[in-house]
């Protein structure tokens, strides 16, 4: 039996919690590996939820894919991989031949390691042809993404470690419930309020994390852009703003100021249901110690306006000179494992790796260097995520999904699953038989995360080495095998390595010079340090760094002792990533969400996660330990909602939007508003929320309403309601 301990990280949420994988004894004279503490890693410090304790859960034969599969006689049957990968490459030429490439989607995830994020979006590019490639991390931090880029010029989730947070002074924590998400991370909260430190936590529901605040504020859904502007109103009136750093720092002033001024107190009162009290005591606590911090989640963000409302707590910090300063300043609380990395290596719409933009010329031709392509022979940018889900069965006739469950996760499910129903063919890579891939033509068993080796970027910006600790079983292939057997069935023989390291070589290559700069990267210093934070340029012993020594560079950039460039733990300490080094205000106004309550659907659903459960919930949703802790989907609703409707706990409930209806278990709690009803996304069937929630997209960052809409609440004939 092999006894060696691997250190490696958790296959779950951005935190990317240091983890041991030791091997044990099965019983039957075999070995399987179990999860000890790794408290060398400084972001948990050996801290784990129950989704990481259980992870090696997820490498039985009993709860993933053995065998690749195809669609026969209308079933999913076993099939070799030379006839799986022959018959998908038959299905997306096919699909190009008689529609062109663009009719060809790629459809990847925010789990995937950097090299295979990287490598899927060269092979949409170059292999395919097609500019139609996104990934579920749209669905993530998007509107924060787009909302730092304008202020900042650049987006990177947290523009410090997390270590900074206990040393700050007071923490704004606006849509997020740490304690449930990522539970490793509130000790974070809890050593802030340790050192005399205060915190605010802004959510319409009073959750775990809630009851650590010094406050609460419970605004209702939808409203958290008229809530930033209310609390720089009152900075203003109340002469709390930073005069001198604004001057020396920013640009545009004037105009966020006015467009703030015209958001009162009582104003903003009425549209949030937080009292003016509230509002003065929260500028209170945010302005008198000497720092602040920011941090945002999904809940102001998946809105359709999340980029202004991202824009206006930027504004707040910037108003106060709470950014580019130490222990203050925004930052965006990334969800998906590699969200951060798989967004800046190319498996965006948009972009190409290190951040560049796919319609900058400068950037493709750098980026066609690396790859041995003319730069005219790449597409454009593609759709977004849901629009590209969307055009499914019409403009999009053959789609490939890897480790993605939008049947689930994506907003508007229902319709989802019917656009994948009309495609004429789907090919899917999964760990998993997720209810995405029960629908493809063809089905792909991959490695998992103890299985192979790969990088991942956390929330922080600091890139990992996650270690193959397991040979994976017989029968099972890597994603970049599947990605370079599909390339050169399409005719492209060469470009397309399996061997992570060598990848991993060619996007430091193609993300040199760009924002999100990995090229003084190597796997030797992930192995020897706990990871590097980028912007990390290559250079020469001694000489100048090129983040430094470039226009727009964030600070902190500098050289280490013998020209080894460092990393950049934190951003924008001497300079902001703008051609002129200053902060962006953005005049934002409020406006409503897409969908407000009337006479029809009186009441407003907003959506999250629940601590045992993970996003669409196809690998957790197979470990029993998890499943006993949450085994299904509920309706929160207030005792007053619940009254009104004549309904008690446990008692069915169908809640129903202009887009389906969904049904679940009442829980009754007084820790929701009267007006709102709350639901867990991770489930299919008939608790699916997400069969409810509202595609209408954010105009900047293409992000999805799904925090807000509109719905009604009934009790269920014939199952314990009328």
């Amino acid at each position: 039996m092999q006894t060696s301990v691997t250190p490696t990280h958790c296959p779950y949420c951005a935190l990317q919690c240091g983890m041991n994988l030791t091997p044990v004894p099965d019983g039957d004279g075999g070995s399987v590996v179990e999860v000890t503490e790794r408290a060398d890693f400084p972001v948990n410090r050996g801290a784990l939820c129950g989704k990481g304790r259980t992870a090696p859960a997820l490498l039985s034969s009993r709860v993933r894919l053995t065998s690749p599969l195809i669609r026969r006689d209308g079933e999913l049957r076993p099939a070799g991989w030379d006839e799986a990968l022959d018959r998908i490459a038959e299905g997306l030429s096919r699909t190009r031949t008689e529609h062109g490439p663009d009719a060809c989607g790629v459809f990847g995830g925010g789990g995937l390691t950097n090299e295979k994020a990287y490598t899927l979006g060269k092979f949409a590019r170059v292999a395919l042809g097609t500019s139609q490639i996104d990934y579920n991390g749209r669905f993530c931090m998007s509107s924060a993404a787009a909302g730092g880029i304008k202020a900042f010029g650049l987006d990177r989730g947290l523009p410090f470690p997390l270590e900074d947070i206990p040393r700050t002074g007071c923490v704004v924590l606006v849509g997020s419930n740490l304690a449930e998400t990522m539970p490793p991370a509130l000790r974070y909260l809890t050593e802030l309020k340790e050192n005399g430190g205060t915190l605010i936590v802004i959510d319409p529901r009073r959750t775990r994390t809630a009851e650590q605040a010094d406050l609460h504020l419970a605004p209702r859904p939808g409203t958290d852009l008229a809530l930033a502007l209310g609390l720089l109103h009152l900075v203003v009136a109340e002469g709390r703003t930073d005069e001198a750093y604004i001057q020396e720092r920013t640009s545009g002033w004037e105009e966020a100021r006015a467009a703030a001024m015209a958001h009162w107190p009582e104003y903003v009162e009425r549209i949030t249901g937080v009292s003016v009290p509230q509002l003065r005591e929260t500028v209170r606590m945010f302005c008198e110690p000497e720092s602040a911090m920011v941090l945002t989640a999904r809940g102001p963000e998946q809105q359709s306006k999340g980029t202004d409302t991202v824009g206006a707590w930027i504004n707040l910090c910037l108003a106060t000179g709470r950014a580019g300063r130490p222990f203050s300043g925004y930052g965006c609380l990334t969800g998906q494992g590699n969200g951060q990395g798989g967004r800046e290596h190319g498996q965006k719409a948009d972009q190409l790796p290190g951040y560049r933009k796919l319609d900058d010329p400068a950037a493709r031709r750098h980026v066609a260097e690396v790859w041995g392509v003319d730069p005219d022979s790449l597409p454009g940018p593609g759709r977004s995520a849901y629009e590209l889900l969307d055009a499914m069965g019409t403009d999009i006739r053959s789609l490939l999904v890897m480790a993605s469950n939008p049947v689930v996760s994506a907003p508007r499910a229902a319709h989802v699953e019917e656009r994948l129903r009309s495609l004429d063919f789907l090919a899917v890579a999964d760990v998993v038989l997720s209810e995405t891939a029960a629908l493809a033509d063809v089905v792909l068993p991959v490695t998992q995360w103890a299985e192979e080796t790969g990088t991942t970027t956390n929330l922080e910006g600091r890139v990992l080495l996650r270690k193959q600790a397991i040979t994976p079983p017989e029968g099972i292939r890597s994603d970049l095998y599947v990605i370079r057997e599909l390339a050169a069935r399409l005719g492209v023989e060469k470009g397309f390595p399996t061997d992570p390291e060598e990848v991993f070589e060619e996007l430091r290559r193609a993300s040199a010079g760009g924002a999100a700069d990995y090229s003084g990267i190597t796997y030797r210093r992930l192995a020897e340090e706990n990871g590097v934070f980028w912007p990390c340029p290559a250079e020469e012993p001694g000489g100048p760094t090129g983040v430094a020594a470039g226009a727009g560079a964030p600070a902190g950039a500098g050289a280490g002792a013998g020209g080894v460039h460092p990393g950049t733990p934190r951003l924008f300490l001497d300079r902001f990533a703008t051609p002129d080094g200053r902060a962006r205000f953005v005049a934002v106004n409020h406006r409503p969400p897409a969908e407000e309550p009337d006479e029809e659907y009186p009441v407003l659903l907003t959506t999250g996660r629940v601590v045992s459960q993970y996003q669409s919930g196809a690998q957790t949703r197979r470990v029993d330990e998890l499943n006993a802790a949450a085994p299904g989907p509920f309706v929160e609703l207030h005792p007053r909602l619940a009254e009104r409707l004549g309904v008690v706990e446990g008692e069915p409930l169908a809640v129903v939007s202009r887009r389906g209806r969904a049904v679940a278990p009442a829980r009754i709690t007084t820790a929701i508003r009267a007006d709102t009803v709350f639901m867990p996304f991770h489930w299919p069937g008939e608790g699916r929320a997400n069969t409810l929630t509202n595609p209408a997209l954010d105009p900047v960052s293409r992000m999805p309403e799904f925090k807000a809409c509109a719905v009604r609440v009934e009790r269920v004939a014939g199952r314990g309601g009328r």
